[in-house]
């Protein structure tokens, strides 16, 4: 299958497939074409092409699919428009639950109106940043939503929660599986749940932002007694060398 992300916009090819694309108003509602949501709705606008193509980052597709059951529980931390959190919506079915943590006012928007869309219900939003500690921090925002984080020279201000603070309050239940996509601010989120992971052990989906990141993740997760495993086709470039960005499963006697 192939995804539009990975075909660059200069090319020949890339140029003539994304043309008529760009006569599709941001407003649409499309129905997603291809996967597991096959027949979902999707506005056009909210996100990647791929994501009503149904091609949007297929590689974790598969493995969420590979990976979720009915029953479980799962957090979609940086939920985006929520791709991911309508993924693992169908995947838990309606024995299961989703907590979606999202801060972003225009991603909110568009994640609010898909689980409206699509009729969801065991989807429950958070409006927060996940972050080591609970309280308030600058977030940097971003026109397409894709590369806000957390900031010292942010624009806005969010609130932000701990996962540990969170379960030990009796607002979320443990869950079985964390994914987590919060550009650069992974080992964070990780601290914040310490006891969660040291006590639990979800697996982890983690897209893991800069070197000096994953080596920090690495170290924090190993000490925790995780295995982790390097996913996607571009694992290491044509030096041998870990690419900047990649993803990784985090999992405890599973993998």
């Amino acid at each position: 299958m192939i995804d539009l992300e990975k075909i660059s916009r200069k090319s020949l090819i890339g140029k003539l497939l994304r043309f008529p694309l760009n006569l599709i108003s941001p407003e649409m509602k499309m129905t997603i074409l291809s996967g597991k949501l096959r027949g979902k709705k999707w506005i056009a606008g909210a996100g990647r092409n791929g994501c009503w193509l149904g091609t949007y980052e297929y590689e974790n597709q598969v493995i969420f699919e590979q990976q979720l059951t009915r029953g479980n529980i799962v957090f979609d931390i940086g939920a985006h428009a929520g791709f991911f959190t309508l993924l693992a919506s169908v995947l838990v079915g309606e024995s299961g639950k989703v907590f979606a943590f999202e801060p972003s006012p225009r991603n909110l928007v568009y994640l609010k109106e898909h689980l409206k869309l699509n009729k969801i219900n065991n989807v429950t939003i958070i409006e927060a940043a996940v972050s080591k500690f609970s309280g308030k921090s600058c977030f940097n925002l971003d026109q397409t939503g894709y590369q806000g984080g957390i900031s010292v020279e942010g624009n806005f201000e969010v609130e932000t929660v701990s996962l540990d603070e969170l379960i030990a309050n009796g607002k979320i239940p443990v869950p079985n599986y964390l994914k987590i996509d919060v550009e650069g601010h992974e080992k964070s989120v990780l601290l914040g749940a310490k006891s969660l992971l040291a006590n639990h052990h979800p697996t982890i989906f983690l897209s893991i932002h800069g070197r000096p990141v994953f080596q920090q993740c690495s170290t924090l997760l190993t000490s925790l007694d995780y295995r982790l495993e390097i996913v996607g086709q571009n694992r290491e470039n044509s030096e041998g060398e870990l690419p900047k960005n990649l993803d990784l499963i985090a999992g405890y006697e599973r993998l």
